[in-house]
């Protein structure tokens, strides 16, 4: 029997149908799901790599499955390919018992997988965001085909959070590929095998990617036939085919949501993003090493009136990296609207002579209305000071291209408006502010290098005793809000919207990059579709 089905009740949230009724031992014939059930409205067309996707995990985990994953409600985290796991009292071996699985081609799954997984993990040459975050694995050992210990370094207490994101990888399909033609292989998209409840069907690119239902699940044979993850040009053309039942669900934005309030076919799911939204300053831009300008950006932009307009009062004002009461410290700058002092923190550091009105790109992957609005919002506060800057839009993946290459042009992103997940696990934004991430190793695409921050990250992590970790990364947010790598904006609530025809559906608003318990093997749908 599956071991998520052994675990004691969750308060999901989420679930569409309150009792948890015993599924058929058999789905109905031609039973089709289908959704946005990406990174939002546009979904992120090509996203099929985990070991290099930023985004998307919760989709990915449809079909892939990591060794640990977070409960529905985000208050633990458990074993899934993992039967069980033990973590020793310096912090520093983890140990694991794996379930008993075969992958979708029918080959046996094993300790080998997970040793092979988790090199590729660690090798920055297979194009992995994960390099970095797994540097404390000092060795991995497979005593037997059930059984992984990993030998840390040094403690590392967000080890555990950046498991759930590694989805487990086939040795014997992958193993002969040489690390630096993993992210360019085509197997990705074509033929990927997985041990999670659907499998790998086919893409259609640019539309959709279809996985179908594995008969021999260990959990049991999922309720519907196939799962269908279609991509938007935006989220109106989501909203509509929601609206015209093409679509069982679809993320949706914060002005959308008043358009299914009220009416009984449709369920509104809200939650904290668990993502702080930011605009970055790239440290190789000379300009923005001045502390008085960034000090300036923050004081001239009015978060509060843009959180009561544009975000209808649905977000949280962040003056650092977090906004979850245990991590902010009493005392903070909490940079309140003052475009008189921005215009004097600029004159102070010679704005004038530095750049004056010269433009600033902005670049930024989100490329909703919303945000589109935001991003507007933001440039006209700023050229109030004298800060002239001009947004760029673009997919995701010319973003992270862009941001994330060997051999950057940092003149193509001076400054960037982004989100990074900054819970349930506090230590994930320490991906793209401590130096030791700069890419290739992590995603400090900015090039922040500010040895107060990334100390007070390395000792968050580096702490063993559960009691203390909170005053850490209380720590962790007082060095963001006095040095500025970012200028924290906001976390806002995040929305999706499900038809009423779902039954035992499962939908975490955040985090937005993570994958959660969801069992979608137990979707189902009240008439078949």
């Amino acid at each position: 029997m599956r071991l998520r089905t052994l675990r004691s009740a969750l308060v999901l949230t989420t679930t569409l149908l309150a009792p948890m009724l015993a599924l058929p031992a058999l789905a109905e014939t031609g039973k089709t799901i289908s959704g946005g059930f990406d990174v939002g409205p546009g979904g992120f067309p090509g996203n099929f790599n985990p070991l290099a996707a930023t985004a998307g995990l919760t989709w990915l985990s449809v079909y892939y499955e990591p060794l640990v994953i977070y409960n529905a409600d985000l208050t633990a985290i458990v074993g899934d390919l993992a039967q069980s796991f033990e973590i020793s009292a310096d912090q520093k071996t983890y140990s694991f018992k794996l379930t008993s699985e075969t992958w979708h081609d029918g080959e046996a799954f094993t300790a080998a997988d997970v040793k092979f997984t988790l090199e590729a993990a660690k090798n920055g040459d297979t194009g992995s965001v994960f390099a970095a975050r797994l540097g404390a694995i000092e060795s991995i050992a497979t005593p037997d085909d059930r059984t992984v210990v990993l030998t840390l370094s040094a403690p590392n207490a967000g080890l555990l959070d950046t498991l759930t994101k590694i989805m487990m990888l086939p040795e014997h399909a992958l193993g002969k590929v040489p690390p630096a033609d993993l992210a360019k292989s085509t197997w990705w998209s074509t033929t990927p095998v997985g041990t999670g409840a659907f499998k790998f069907s086919q893409y259609v690119t640019d539309q959709y990617v279809e996985v179908v239902a594995d008969e021999d699940y260990r959990g049991g044979r999922p309720a519907v036939d196939k799962l269908i993850n279609r991509y938007f040009e935006n989220s109106a053309a989501a909203v509509a085919a929601l609206r015209a039942g093409e679509i069982q669900f679809t993320y949706v934005e914060a002005d959308d949501v008043a358009t299914f309030s009220g009416n009984d076919q449709f369920k509104v799911i809200e939650g904290p993003s668990f993502v702080v939204n930011y605009v970055g300053f790239n440290q190789e831009v000379p300009f923005w090493k001045d502390l008085k300008v960034r000090q300036a950006v923050m004081y001239a932009i009015d978060r509060k009136a843009i959180i009561e307009t544009l975000y209808n009062g649905a977000a949280t004002e962040a003056n650092c990296g977090y906004v979850a009461a245990q991590f902010v410290p009493a005392g903070i700058e909490p940079y309140a609207y003052d475009p008189e002092k921005a215009k004097a923190l600029l004159a102070e550091a010679g704005w004038a002579e530095i750049n004056g009105d010269k433009p600033i790109t902005i670049l930024t992957y989100y490329n909703n209305p919303l945000s589109t609005n935001v991003l507007a919002a933001i440039q006209a506060m700023l050229a109030q000071v004298g800060i002239n800057i001009v947004p760029r839009a673009v997919d995701s993946p010319t973003y992270n291209a862009t941001v994330l290459a060997a051999e950057p042009n940092f003149a193509d992103f001076p400054l960037i408006y982004a989100g990074l997940q900054d819970g349930p696990e506090p230590s994930n934004i320490n991906v793209g502010l401590n130096e030791s991430m700069i890419p290739p190793a992590g995603t400090n695409a900015l090039r922040i290098r500010m040895p107060e921050v990334s100390a007070a990250f390395d000792a968050a992590l580096g702490e063993t005793d559960a009691s203390k970790r909170d005053a850490r990364y209380q720590t962790v947010c007082q060095t963001m809000n006095a040095n500025l790598p970012w200028a924290t904006m906001w976390v806002a609530n995040r929305y999706g919207v499900a038809s009423t025809s779902l039954e035992h559906f499962v939908w975490t608003p955040a985090p937005g990059g993570g994958p959660f318990d969801a069992d979608p093997e137990k979707w189902d749908l009240g008439n078949a579709q």
